[in-house]
């Protein structure tokens, strides 16, 4: 893996001479955000040397070099799932790269299903902790020592300053923002009744299908790691409402606006 990571890192370099401070993974309808970065270079995914391709609509595809906040940013504009195929070390490739970029921090969104009933449809929720219940890690296998040691410890997945600051950052402004924890389970089906209900029981508050694996490869190369999610659903009662992709993806469009209002914040302020 070092050497697909170390060939790739080569040919960014050599495409952009831009050094990163900060890595952005946006997810699904929250590709929005890269508008506001003041771009210097735009790169398709399917261009980059050993990068897999998004297949999933509402995720660009590209990775966007750029300021934010002040900051020299690198954002990926769609991420890679378990669902769509792809091995848990190919979803993570690009937070190594990221990582090999220079990059200082890493911060994750996405959009995810609430369970916890104090939720409503357009709330955000920083992360504080995490379930792994998609039944993989993308640790398994031989370790690379120069990526990480063999048992990372798990205790506090994401930073805490950056919890706290991007709280402050939410309430500052006004918006509905809680901090809570994130269960991740495989896709592409959405949750029923009773896994809504279950999730919630063993102790999340929202329930979605990415995020997890990213936020363990970020530990694993001691990366400093944020994460944010748009609630566009909520599940679990008995008169819990279908839900699709595309209504999804609009809520998120719709809620962009504070999750990129605090992003934006918590780079500049960093």
């Amino acid at each position: 893996m070092l050497e697909q990571i170390n060939e790739t890192v080569h040919f960014l370099k050599e495409k952009t001479n831009f050094t990163p401070e900060t890595g952005i993974v946006l997810g699904s309808g929250l590709g929005g955000l890269a508008d506001k970065i003041e771009k210097a270079f735009v790169i398709p995914y399917r261009e980059i040397k050993n990068f897999p391709v998004s297949t999933v609509k509402g995720h660009g595809g590209n990775l966007i070099f750029g300021m934010l906040g002040g900051k020299k940013v690198v954002a990926m504009q769609g991420r890679f799932h378990y669902y769509e195929g792809y091995p848990m070390q190919v979803i993570t490739f690009p937070i190594r790269v990221m990582r090999y970029l220079a990059i200082q921090q890493l911060i994750l969104s996405n959009a995810s299903g609430g369970v916890n009933p104090s939720y409503r449809v357009g709330d955000l929720m920083i992360v504080d902790d995490h379930i792994n219940l998609m039944g993989d890690n993308p640790l398994t296998g031989r370790n690379e020592d120069l990526l990480g040691p063999r048992f990372p410890d798990m205790s506090a997945p994401y930073n805490k300053e950056l919890i706290v600051k991007a709280k402050k950052i939410a309430d500052r402004f006004k918006y509905r923002c809680f901090i809570g924890v994130y269960a991740a389970v495989t896709g592409p089906c959405y949750e029923t009744r009773a896994e809504y209900r279950y999730v919630h029981t063993i102790g999340a508050d929202a329930v979605g299908m990415s995020t997890v694996p990213e936020a363990i490869v970020a530990r694993h190369m001691n990366l400093p790691c944020f994460a944010i999610s748009v609630i566009t659903d909520i599940g679990g009662g008995d008169h819990t409402e279908p839900v699709s992709h595309d209504e999804v993806v609009k809520v998120a469009s719709e809620a962009e606006h504070k999750m990129t209002h605090i992003i934006t914040t918590l780079i500049a302020e960093s």
